[in-house]
């Protein structure tokens, strides 16, 4: 059976996932670009952007891990938009025409509207569902491939509640925040059911895989 991953989630020190405040203009609240930028420093991140350049090294090689073998996605509403988004019937995504996922992409929300086409091969669908519900059906339509988990804190938490993560790539960036939404609140003793490795970067930041024992 394919596997359900997360690939490069970042979080802060104290466990923050998302900052508080998170607006059109803030996407991840009052924590700004701090929870990334480690990111946009790589070869694959400037890449995204449409830049040249770049660092190598093992933050560039976890973060090309993020679409081989993935055929679909599921994202909470945070991810997909800024509170009321679901208000703006041209909302699209944060991510312009053509995002990077070249999958289908499926929206948990309450508020359903018509599933969106977008270039590269990115289908918005928009699904009231419970996690493993959301994960039938995302596994209807990736072929056999794995499905990524792409966030954000609220949605991946969910996920590993429901014992529905198979690998989990969580990476700690060296910054406090202080107030958001924590990835790992009321999961005590997560660790018992995963292989936990640990890698780190000269940039600063850990990377930790988390890979379920009992498969």
């Amino acid at each position: 059976m394919s596997l359900t991953r997360v690939q490069h989630f970042s979080i802060s020190l104290d466990g923050f996932g998302t900052g508080e405040g998170q607006g059109l203009d803030s996407p991840i609240g009052h924590a700004g670009e701090r929870l990334h930028g480690w990111m946009f420093e790589t070869r694959w991140g400037r890449a995204m952007l449409g830049q040249s350049g770049g660092t190598g090294g093992v933050d560039d090689a976890f973060l090309r891990l993020f679409a081989p073998g993935i055929g679909a996605e599921i994202m909470g509403a945070g991810k997909y938009g800024y509170p009321g988004w679901h208000e703006d019937p041209e909302w699209k995504g944060w991510w312009g025409a053509n995002p990077p996922f070249h999958t289908p992409v499926f929206v948990l929300t309450h508020h359903m509207r018509p599933s969106i086409q977008m270039e590269g091969g990115t289908t918005f669908h928009f699904i009231d569902a419970s996690p493993p519900e959301a994960l039938e059906a995302a596994r209807k339509v990736a072929d056999g491939k794995d499905v990524r988990i792409g966030g954000g804190a609220t949605t991946i938490r969910e996920f590993l509640a429901a014992g529905l993560i198979d690998h989990m790539h969580v990476v700690l960036v060296p910054i406090l925040l202080g107030r958001g939404v924590r990835l790992w609140d009321g999961l005590e003793g997560l660790e018992k059911n995963y292989k936990v490795e640990t890698v780190s970067s000269p940039s600063g930041v850990t990377h930790l895989t988390f890979t379920r024992t009992a498969m």
